[in-house]
């Protein structure tokens, strides 16, 4: 039984059940531990309790609880976010990893220190069965992956006006692109996955352990954690509410103020992550930060009251965000993105579903910035200062040609100060900034009410750095209740927009009802 090396004391490495690769944590035990034994392909299955401590996925895993009530990743100590609050100073915040650019919608905050590196990564294989994923989308093809630069909408944390230059990302290499628009579901079998190379145990000298535990499962687990005194517990009892620090290869994560980080070797995406059936709670920064994958799955998943982001990706391609709850993050509830730190275009995302989630309580609910082909539907958006923002640049190629369909937006009326740059956000339902070809259908979308320049309905805002809207299309969409106005079009640099078939009582201009 392998050990892990642990920052305060040392815990014994949760059993595995070898026939099915399965490693089993109980509280008092280190999720961390877990995910650094299990091999390439395998599942860490997490036992009810509160687990303080970031976790660093490096590896194709599968980490599942046994519910979002039951098993909750929650900050340490005094390292977590003092609380989300309810009407931040800042404007949203996008950014993760770096120091980002200037932005409409979302100003910046001070970039947690050593956030993981941001490598490249290229677009690997379909992911394996068991979970869906969602198929290639109309993309466009040899689209370059860019990074941020200034956008309204989004959330980024670092604090610099303008982004960092010349970071280029190449495209995913042969990765097929064209297919129907709205991201069909289809389930993968039997994919064959490289394991990248894991992080190794070594035994700290003189740890103390018990005897293992009998796992009703089957699966041998281990005792629970040496108590900080050096003390081991007693066997078959666990320690509640234990700080375990596991291995280093969650330094970085922990250090960035993240709960979960998901992050993929240079060159390699991973592409069979899977995360499901807990909650992740109160980190300073990200409740779930993900970087160069494909097909990663996140589902039933609760991200409450974090910093920043409760679920952020970027730099990854045909993932499935699916009946999540974002709750009272202090920035977006779920936010895709290209790049956070350096310049580009928008990543084509091959088709990302963002679906059946609910999100409320957060700055915005969910943010698209600079990235295309990817489908927001059948979401409920409630209670945020905004709640579907899509951001561009004068970055090729631009962002858009996605969907945002049969959602409930609904009362997105908590108010977000303004900053020295940017306006207010309150009461916006769906906002496009610098996007082009981006379908708005099906939608309810009432009660978003207030005084900014981005209130009302539907809005096309005008870009900060004068990229205009562009073709972009709103119909069979039922609107009431938004105010000023159902659906406004302030973008007057805009061409090719078109409003149809819509239910609505006010819109600016008159004549778009």
């Amino acid at each position: 039984m392998t050990i892990a090396a642990l920052g305060t004391g040392a815990a014994m490495a949760p059993g595995a059940y070898a026939a099915k690769g399965v490693q089993m944590v109980h509280e008092g035990q280190s999720i961390q531990a877990a995910v650094d034994a299990a091999p390439d392909g395998g599942t860490v299955m997490v036992k009810p309790g509160t687990y303080r401590e970031s976790v660093q996925i490096t590896r194709n895993v599968t980490l599942e609880g046994v519910g979002s009530g039951r098993v909750t990743i929650t900050a340490p100590a005094g390292q977590g976010a003092h609380a989300a609050p309810a009407a931040p100073a800042m404007a949203p915040a996008d950014a993760q990893h770096g120091a980002p650019a200037t932005m409409p919608g979302g100003d910046q905050q001070a970039a947690p220190a050593m956030a993981p590196a941001d490598a490249q990564h290229g677009a690997p294989a379909t992911m394996p069965g068991g979970d869906q994923q969602a198929a290639p989308a109309m993309a466009p093809a040899d689209a370059q992956h860019g990074a941020p630069a200034t956008m309204p909408g989004g959330d980024q944390q670092a604090a610099p006006a303008t982004a960092p230059m010349g970071a280029q990302h190449t495209a995913p290499t042969g990765a097929q692109h064209g297919a129907p628009t709205g991201a069909q579901h289809t389930a993968t079998t039997g994919a064959q996955h490289g394991a990248p190379t894991g992080a190794q145990h070594t035994a700290t000298t003189g740890a103390q352990h018990g005897a293992p535990v009998a796992d009703p499962a089957g699966a041998q687990s281990a005792a629970p954690a040496a108590t900080p005194n050096g003390t081991a517990p007693t066997a078959g009892k666990t320690e509640t509410s234990t700080t375990v620090t596991g291995t280093t290869t969650q330094a970085a994560c922990a250090a960035a103020g993240h709960g979960i980080c998901v992050t993929g070797p240079d060159g390699h995406a991973l592409d069979a992550v899977r995360i499901r059936s807990l909650a992740v709670t109160g980190f300073r920064a990200n409740g779930i930060d993900v970087s160069g994958t494909d097909g990663m799955v996140v589902s039933r998943v609760t991200v409450k009251n974090n910093g920043q982001q409760g679920i952020s990706q970027e730099k990854s391609t045909r993932a499935v965000l699916r009946d999540n709850e974002a709750v009272g993050n202090g920035q977006s509830g779920i936010f895709v993105a290209n790049f956070i730190n350096a310049e580009g275009g928008a990543l084509d995302t091959r088709g990302t579903v963002i679906s059946g989630n609910t999100l409320s309580g957060n700055r915005i609910g969910v943010t698209v910035r600079r990235a295309r082909v990817l489908v927001v539907e059948n979401n409920t958006v409630t209670g945020n200062c905004g709640g579907v923002f899509v951001v561009g640049d004068e970055n090729n190629p631009k962002a858009g040609d996605l969907d945002i369909r049969q959602n409930k937006i609904t009362d997105n009326n908590k108010f977000c100060a303004a900053s020295d740059r940017l306006p207010a956000i309150q009461g916006t339902g769906v906002l496009l900034t610098g996007a082009e070809d981006t379908r708005i259908t099906g939608n309810t979308i009432t009660g978003n009410t207030g005084t900014s320049p981005m209130s009302g309905g539907v809005v096309l805002y005008p870009s900060q750095v004068g990229v205009a809207n562009l073709r972009d299309q709103v119909s069979g969409n039922t609107l009431s209740g938004n105010s000023p106005a159902d659906l406004a079009d302030r973008d007057t640099n805009g061409s090719g927009n078109t409003f149809s078939a819509n239910s609505c009582a006010v819109s600016e201009p008159a004549g778009r009802c």
